[in-house]
């Protein structure tokens, strides 16, 4: 057994749902006069909070009241799409292949992501699921890990995160752990390169990597 905690990232790390959530973006962008985006676009300019990517895509600033009925339309797009999406193609060997404790902290709403783990067969595998516990989301993660291991009771230095954004890797830095990043999720992999963090283009080889820091 590791030392090491693994926690996951869920949206565009286990869960292979880029497209959906592009799809979902431009229903909220067409819903305010916007243009389209594509997948390699989103990936090039994605950040947190999303308020602030979505100024950038837009062209101009985004008030929180707008953002508020943005997110809206994101999300109940987003739902109408998920019963279609799948994990990613190694993501159960590659939660198989981590020999220690491993919790998974998400984005997403709380009341809908742990029914969506459990259906994806991954009942009983994490020591923890934490998910968003607010009506609005597109904030960072770095309090909201805290929050996670504080609840878990396991110390920041002992944790390595796998997600596939830079927020990720400074929400981990943030509790003095260290990320591996995955170039399969919502981030341009170039921009994953060049943040100077580990990167791997599949889940095997990031919980690999993983073990070895």
């Amino acid at each position: 057994m590791t030392s090491k905690h693994l926690v996951w990232d869920w949206n565009g790390t286990l869960l292979d749902d880029l497209h959906l959530v592009v799809s979902a973006t431009n229903q909220a962008f067409t819903s305010v006069g916007g243009r389209l985006v594509d997948a390699d676009e989103h990936r090039r300019a994605f950040r947190r909070p999303v308020a602030d990517f979505y100024a950038e895509m837009l062209g101009r600033a985004v008030e929180q009241d707008e953002f508020g009925r943005l997110d809206t339309i994101f999300h109940e797009a987003y739902r109408l799409g998920l019963t279609d999406i799948v994990l990613a193609a190694d993501a159960m060997e590659a939660i198989r292949s981590w020999p220690g404790s491993q919790s998974l902290l998400s984005m997403w709403f709380h009341e809908e992501l742990v029914p969506a783990v459990e259906t994806y067969g991954l009942t009983g595998v994490f020591t923890r699921i934490d998910g968003l516990r607010a009506e609005l989301g597109g904030g960072l993660k770095a309090g909201h890990l805290a929050r996670h291991l504080s609840e878990l009771g396991v110390p920041g230095d002992r944790v390595v995160l796998i997600g596939d954004s830079i927020d990720d890797a400074e929400a981990a830095e943030s509790v003095g752990g260290t990320a591996v990043l995955y170039t399969g999720g919502f981030t341009d992999p170039t921009r994953l390169r060049n943040s100077g963090r580990p990167v791997a283009d599949t889940l095997v080889d990031a919980v690999k990597m993983a073990m070895s820091l």
